[in-house]
């Protein structure tokens, strides 16, 4: 069961310029919109059919856009709740972050692909644009296909900064605008890489080793894999009504439970 926002609320999350009723996470009057994170949005699906089954009557909309969409969403009252991969900004932390899950961010190449190991140095040559060939790598004789989120990704933030140390990604690198579509052109290229959610990994692609750390919840758990983000929800001060309801399931044994099925980490 996937629910979207309407088109008037669509235009007010993109636009960022228009309130419901009441705004922001007090608003507990008709329909609850989560907004944001690509990375978020199918795990938030997955929590608003559990909650929905337990609550016949409740509304949950569920919308994609980005992690900068969730927190503008949360800000302007588009959404009641953000849905955020990464951590906030200095300029965001007016608003109220509850971390929900953590997540490894895993470079995936096509399963064709011989490589099976990259060193953290090796991960941001090639997405800086240093690197531009496999065999550079010990890989195939043919030019890196680079992968990347947009802008605004949550992902790629996260991304930039634990990977690549602040620096940012070539203007080179082919940019995608979601989770889903990252993971499709790396199935459809033999010589691409990319970057995803390590809980959104299938078999499509295949997650390589970081210096010899295979991108796994135990490895995470364990503080052994270097890129981790938090899965944040953030509201417009604190929740009340149906959204301190929704984010108190979320949190709960059985919503986290959820979480660790679905191959995220627990947010505790």
């Amino acid at each position: 069961m996937k629910r979207s926002l309407s088109v008037v609320a669509f235009a007010c999350l993109a636009l960022g310029a228009c309130k419901r009723d009441g705004g922001g996470a007090g608003n507990a009057q008709g329909p609850l919109t989560l907004a944001g994170s690509t990375s978020v949005q199918p795990f938030a699906e997955k929590w608003s059919e559990a909650y929905s089954a337990a609550h016949p009557g409740a509304q949950i909309n569920v919308q994609g856009g980005g992690s900068t969409a969730g927190i503008k969403a949360a800000q302007t009252g588009a959404a009641q709740i953000g849905t955020v991969s990464r951590d906030l900004k200095a300029d965001e932390k007016s608003l109220t972050p509850i971390v929900v899950a953590r997540d490894g961010i895993a470079i995936v190449v096509n399963p064709a692909n011989p490589i099976t190991d990259l060193t953290l140095a090796q991960v941001k040559a090639i997405f800086s644009g240093q690197a531009k060939s496999w065999k550079e790598l010990g890989g195939i004789d043919k030019p890196l296909n680079v992968i990347t989120r947009e802008e605004g990704s949550g992902t790629r933030g996260a991304f930039e900064e634990l990977a690549l140390g602040g620096s940012k990604v070539a203007t080179s690198a082919l940019v995608q605008d979601s989770t889903g579509a990252v993971r499709e052109m790396v199935h459809g290229d033999p010589a691409a890489i990319g970057y995803i959610s390590l809980g959104l990994v299938n078999d499509q692609v295949k997650a390589v080793k970081l210096a010899g750390v295979d991108a796994t919840e135990a490895n995470v758990v364990a503080g052994k894999y270097p890129l981790v983000r938090p899965f944040l929800f953030v509201t417009q001060g604190a929740p009340t009504g149906t959204a301190k309801d929704f984010i108190a399931y979320v949190l709960s044994p059985a919503g986290q439970e959820l979480v660790r099925k679905e191959g995220l980490i627990p947010a505790q």
